[in-house]
């Protein structure tokens, strides 16, 4: 018989991992909940709000705010995804003809030619072979297949390299400050600790050595073991691309500590400084004469970046090396357990490291729309960086890399005050109310860590060209207006 009493619910936010209840993730945290509420205001009651659309510069996500994707990648996966396709006398003349050659040796690879099928759980092999010898060609230095990964993206990657380094609250993984968010949520969510290392702002976000060192000590001094050293290149949020004189001693300095090197390189392609050059990890430890057992070292790739922005695709891969047999079977296991990753992401991770080449039918044409976005995203990148050092109290480095500026914003008092009584981070209390007058969104700096009694906000540079002026307008007039409201 039912009983009368009421009944506590079976599960409430308390109730819940306190392990999911510490994992923030700021690029789709409050900021967007409050753009995504005003842009269906906007649909309902069109002028109910001082703009006519929202301006999304707060995530990573090119073809939402629409970049095309890359030709030559979209016919060899419709051609993949309905083979039927290549028996059709017709194909010849709506397909260019390496895109078929290329559909179809992947096809041959794969279980039962479909991309319908689960594939091995590292990746259809002849695809990881594809990719070995892209990385080959990048680096100068051989690749075993069977190191790579092919994962949902690099996100995926990142949280199964921390589930297996992670043993407890006393195991920590260092990271970049400001960092990408996905690894302290990652951290959090794992059980770890996350142990801080300050990029120096003064410096463009340069990386000390003496800084990993200070940080590592304290985090040792206070009963961590420290498993892993995160190191984002290009930069995420800061932009900044890495000298190889500093990669050596960061190499160095993992070797001589016993640390895990996880280095997130997704944003390879993104290289806007005429000065600078990514250089992988991986080549700069074989370059140094480090072997395959000498160091352990996990390098993150990705679809969604570069100039391919294929975010929805979902795929990526880990290339993980230094590891000794009886890890590396740990790693296949985690890996079986998610049985594989999509087939779509790993056919466009093997496209990426192999793209058309020279004599090839689609070379042209795919030289001109990467060249095209990258050449534009150069162009939006200084437009902006620009702007925010022309606004009061801004100062912003600049964008050698990546998708994203970083500028730091000198707040009033009484704007930090303003923030304090509503319970806000000065940054954020400053990037809702952007957001609220505009409808520009960008994400509080203090989402993605900050030297402290520091403020800034990331805005991304990839809204279409001829957003960006709207952009720039729309934070120049409000940030006067906010100014002079909260001058002291």
């Amino acid at each position: 018989m039912a009983s009368n009493s009421a009944m506590p619910p079976p599960v409430t936010a308390q109730s819940l991992n306190p392990k999911v209840l510490k994992c923030e993730y700021a690029v789709r945290g409050e900021i967007v909940s409050i753009a995504q509420k005003l842009q269906q205001d906007l649909q309902a009651n069109p002028g109910s709000h001082p703009f006519k659309e929202i301006l999304y510069c707060n995530i990573g996500n090119p073809q939402s705010l629409g970049q095309k994707p890359i030709t030559f990648f979209r016919e060899v996966l419709s051609l993949c995804d309905h083979p039927a396709l290549l028996d059709k006398t017709e194909t010849s003349s709506l397909y260019s003809a390496d895109s078929i050659k290329r559909a179809s040796t992947i096809l041959d690879q794969m279980p039962g030619r479909a991309t319908g099928a689960y594939s091995h759980s590292q990746g259809i092999k002849g695809l990881r072979d594809t990719i070995a010898t892209g990385i080959e060609v990048r680096d100068g230095f051989p690749v075993d297949p069977n190191d790579i990964f092919l994962t949902d993206g690099a996100s995926p990657g990142v949280h199964m390299m921390m589930q297996l380094l992670i043993r407890s609250e006393n195991d920590g993984i260092l990271c970049p400050i400001p960092q990408y968010p996905l690894y302290s949520a990652s951290i959090a969510l794992h059980g770890g600790t996350l142990v801080r290392y300050y990029l120096d702002e003064a410096t463009g976000w340069g990386l000390e050595i003496s800084e990993l060192k200070k940080q590592l000590e304290a985090a040792r001094q206070k009963g961590i073991t420290v498993r892993a050293l995160v190191v984002i290149n290009p930069g995420n949020p800061t932009g900044q691309v890495l000298a190889e004189e500093n990669q050596r001693q960061i190499v160095d300095f993992c070797k001589k500590e016993g640390l895990v090197l996880l280095a997130d390189e997704v944003y390879q392609e993104n290289i806007y400084a005429p000065d600078k050059k990514f250089n992988s990890f991986k080549k700069i430890c074989r370059s140094m004469g480090y072997g395959d057992k000498d160091i352990p070292l996990v390098s993150f790739q990705s679809v969604s970046k570069g100039y391919h922005g294929e975010c929805g695709k979902r795929g990526g891969y880990m290339e993980v090396t230094g590891f000794g047999p009886e890890v590396r079977e740990q790693f296949y296991k985690v890996a079986s357990v998610n049985l594989c990753s999509n087939i779509s992401g790993q056919i466009l991770a093997s496209l990426v490291m192999s793209p058309p080449k020279v004599g090839d039918e689609s070379y042209n044409a795919y030289m001109a729309e990467r060249n095209g976005i990258l050449e534009s995203l150069a162009r939006r990148a200084k437009t902006l960086e620009d702007a925010f050092n022309s606004l009061e109290g801004v100062t912003c480095n600049k964008a050698e890399g990546a998708m994203y500026l970083f500028p730091r914003i000198q707040l009033p008092k009484k704007a930090i005050k303003a923030a304090e009584e509503a319970k806000k981070a000065a940054d954020a209390y400053y990037a809702i109310r952007l957001l609220n007058a505009t409808g520009v969104v960008v994400v509080p700096g203090s989402g993605f860590g900050q030297v402290p009694g520091t403020w800034h906000f990331r805005c991304t540079i990839l809204p279409q060209e001829d957003k960006i002026p709207a952009i720039v307008s729309r934070l120049t007039d409000f940030h006067k207006k906010f100014m002079d409201e909260f001058r002291d």
